[in-house]
């Protein structure tokens, strides 16, 4: 095992474990790392910071910005806030307690910085003195946002929810049980007992006060479940307005529903208006248990009615205008996601993104509020592009890298971001846009882990395009061993992303991690099958209702065309390996691959399609994705199809190791899905392991379940393809 003998980690731990002192600030993840292995571990990775929230100062000078730290041996993590200037210069580590601390932004015209410890709002000065706490909230907060003039302040507060899980009796309060009465009693890894809402707070002398809720008394949730956050809300440039986004609705209509609005609140005669969908609007009646690909909600005349996924809403800062993401349909969760411009004096919608054949992923205002610039994947890889008002866009960047958020740096002109590869973690970057691509300047400013990435021996990434059996260009990623000799012949992995509809691009993952695969001697074939975004509509929307068909041959087409044109790769040593979707796709091939590989990972995948129909928690995926409830009798041709060729009915044809790992709070795809697999396999006398996370959901969170995740991970895969 990787041992990293260093001040730095012994900071991390004391701070995870809550003994780190005043005296004991260290900087922690600086130099003083060092590796016993050039080559990745699980623990080098989690050795790793991981930067967070990003914000510049009102001058553009200086950068603040979280980062978290994870001790193994603690099994925790703990989350400071840095400085630094916009040249890469002077950084400084302002957290000096064991407490963590988050979501830094500057306030009082930069000033001071605001954050949040303990559930409350505090400030200190840039130099991390003076720190002072500005809440005393009896519920605590979870969020925020100060007003443009600094006199209020938007607070995120948690409260309890009884609308579908009832509270127990009060003479019963050992009692366990819940009595649910609808849908969406739980999402992602939760029971939903409470819910957040948005509050409007004061900001005063003696600090900020509770509050109003300016949804009081509704049912729903804002932010909303399970990923939202506070770039869910937004101010208007003069103080007056909060663009909010919701989904007001419900039990069943929730669970089938992904039509999610952007509301304007006024506070001063505290008056809501949905900028979405016309006064008076009634979502036409839907049956439940069938897509609504095809139903009158998702007809033409109703699109102009926003009934998709409508989120994060950002004022320009002229005050005329709001945009936002913004997918078309209702109950596709992995529509097109467009940007979406409304004009707040005529009321008038505009699609500016629509000549960008992918999704908008993050986006911000220019200065002049004459334009916007937003990131997006294209070919594998999510670069920068701006677009004016009528929709004309000039690419802005041209990295084999993601960047992972945009914003003003503030001084009118240049662009903040995060930025990363499958070689390299999130670092931030100031980006000063020319005319073209060419005259584009990037000027890195963060090395957070620079001092752990020198030290280790990374394989290189290569792009491949391959021809499919249809006669499509797919474009598959590469990546070769740490020291690669072009003399041997390597075990090789095909890579199967999940989603279904998520990117193969320049990711940096802390578990799927290339990187760490190609430290152990592995070539990877990681192919953007049918299905992912950044190759158009049509590629786009072709695993929809056919999750066993092209999608699966182009798996095919990849890992044969590297097993016959690569000489490199070893063809008796192959195996299949994904997660989610790419779980799904691990369990079908194992009754249809041809004795291709010669063993499988499946994680958190769906193995029973029927069951899954009815065991994930959000119906609208199930409903889109296999077109019917597996009980209708008039079912469609692809509901059949999706049915028909569930991997559970293709046990039979089983003849290859297999190990199957599932979280326990995965309420997405239950874990009984990857129970009956493990079992499946062994009753069939089939080698296979299950590694079973109680306190997991769908991903792995906790360091040492990290660890033992990718201990687990290699020690299968090196029994069966390093013999």
């Amino acid at each position: 095992m990787n041992k990293l003998t260093t001040i730095a980690v012994a900071a991390t731990m004391m701070a995870a474990t809550g003994t780190l002192k005043a005296q004991d600030n260290v900087n922690i993840g600086k130099s003083n790392i060092k590796l016993e292995s050039k080559y990745m571990t699980p623990e080098a990775l989690w050795a790793m910071g991981r930067i967070g929230a990003v914000e510049a100062s009102p001058d553009g000078k200086t950068v603040v910005y979280q980062v978290g730290y994870y001790s193994v041996k603690a099994n925790k993590g703990h989350q400071v806030i840095c400085t630094v200037d916009n040249q890469g210069n002077n950084r400084r580590q302002l957290t000096t307690a064991a407490k963590n601390e988050t979501d830094p932004t500057w306030i009082e015209g930069g000033t001071r910085i605001a954050f949040i410890t303990g559930g409350q709002i505090w400030s200190m000065k840039p130099d991390g003195t003076d720190r002072r706490q500005l809440s005393h909230d009896k519920s605590g907060i979870d969020g925020f946002i100060f007003s443009p003039d600094g006199t209020k302040v938007i607070l995120i507060k948690t409260m309890p929810f009884n609308e579908i899980i009832k509270k127990n009796p009060s003479d019963l309060p050992k009692a366990t049980g819940r009595l649910v009465t609808d849908l969406m009693y739980r999402h992602w890894d939760h029971y939903v007992e409470n819910i957040q809402h948005p509050f409007v707070a004061d900001v005063t002398a003696e600090g900020i006060t509770e509050g109003e809720d300016i949804m009081k008394g509704e049912p729903y949730e804002c932010p909303m479940e399970p990923f939202g956050g506070i770039e869910q809300l937004a101010w208007s440039t003069d103080s007056k307005q909060i663009a909010y986004t919701c989904r007001k609705k419900k039990g069943i209509d929730y669970a089938i529903s992904t039509d999610s609005d952007i509301y304007i609140y006024n506070i001063g005669t505290r008056e809501t208006r949905n900028i979405c969908k016309p006064v008076g609007y009634k979502a036409p009646k839907v049956d439940p248990t069938h897509t609504m690909r095809d139903q009158s909600v998702n007809a033409e005349e109703n699109l102009k009615n926003n009934p998709g996924y409508d989120q994060n809403p950002k004022f320009s800062p002229d005050g005329r205008y709001v945009a936002w993401q913004s997918m078309a349909r209702d109950g596709y969760e992995a529509d097109l996601n467009r940007l979406c411009v409304y004009d707040l004096q005529t009321g008038e919608k505009q699609y500016v993104s629509a000549a960008f054949d992918s999704n908008v992923d993050d986006f911000c205002w220019n200065a002049d509020s004459k334009g916007l610039t937003f990131i997006g994947v294209w070919h594998g890889c999510t670069n920068m592009y701006q677009v004016d008002l009528k929709g004309n866009i000039r690419q802005l960047t041209d990295d084999t890298a993601d960047y992972g958020s945009v914003a003003l740096a503030n001084d009118g002109k240049r662009l903040i971001a995060k930025r990363h590869s499958m070689s390299a973690p999130d670092d931030i970057y100031i980006v000063n846009p020319g005319k073209d691509v060419k005259k584009t300047t990037i000027s890195q400013i963060t090395r957070e882990n620079e001092h752990i990435l020198s030290q280790l021996s990374l394989g290189k990434v290569e792009k491949r395009w391959v021809k499919t059996t249809d006669g499509k260009d797919m474009l598959t990623w590469i990546i070769l061993p740490s020291d690669f000799d072009p003399n041997k012949k390597y075990p090789t992995l095909l890579f199967c992303e999940g989603g279904p509809q998520s990117p193969v691009s320049q990711f940096w993952s802390y578990r799927w991690n290339f990187q760490i695969m190609a430290a152990n001697g592995y070539v990877i074939v990681a192919p953007n099958r049918r299905g992912l975004p950044g190759f158009g509509h049509e590629w786009n929307e072709a695993v929809s209702s056919d999750w066993t068909g092209q999608c699966m041959r182009d798996y095919l087409s990849a890992i044969d065309d590297a097993a016959e044109n690569l000489p490199y790769v070893d063809r008796d040593r192959m195996g299949a390996v994904g997660a989610s979707f790419g779980g799904f796709s691990v369990y079908y091939l194992a009754g249809h691959h041809d004795k291709r590989f010669k063993c499988f990972i499946s994680h958190d995948g769906a193995f029973n399609l029927e069951s899954m129909y009815t065991d994930t928690e959000e119906a609208w995926f199930s409903n889109w994705e296999y077109d019917d409830a597996f009980w209708n009798k008039k079912q469609t041709a692809d509901a059949r199809k999706t049915y028909d060729n569930s991997p559970h009915r293709f046990v039979d044809k089983w003849d290859t190791p297999i190990l199957c790992i599932h979280g326990e709070m995965d309420y997405r795809i239950n874990y009984n899905q990857g129970m009956g697999a493990f079992n499946a396999a062994r009753m069939r006398g089939i080698p296979a392991e299950l590694l079973i996370f109680p306190d997991e959901n769908h991903w792995v969170l906790k360091p040492q379940n990290g660890v033992l995740w990718q201990r687990t991970f290699f020690n299968w895969l090196d029994r069966w393809l390093k013999k």
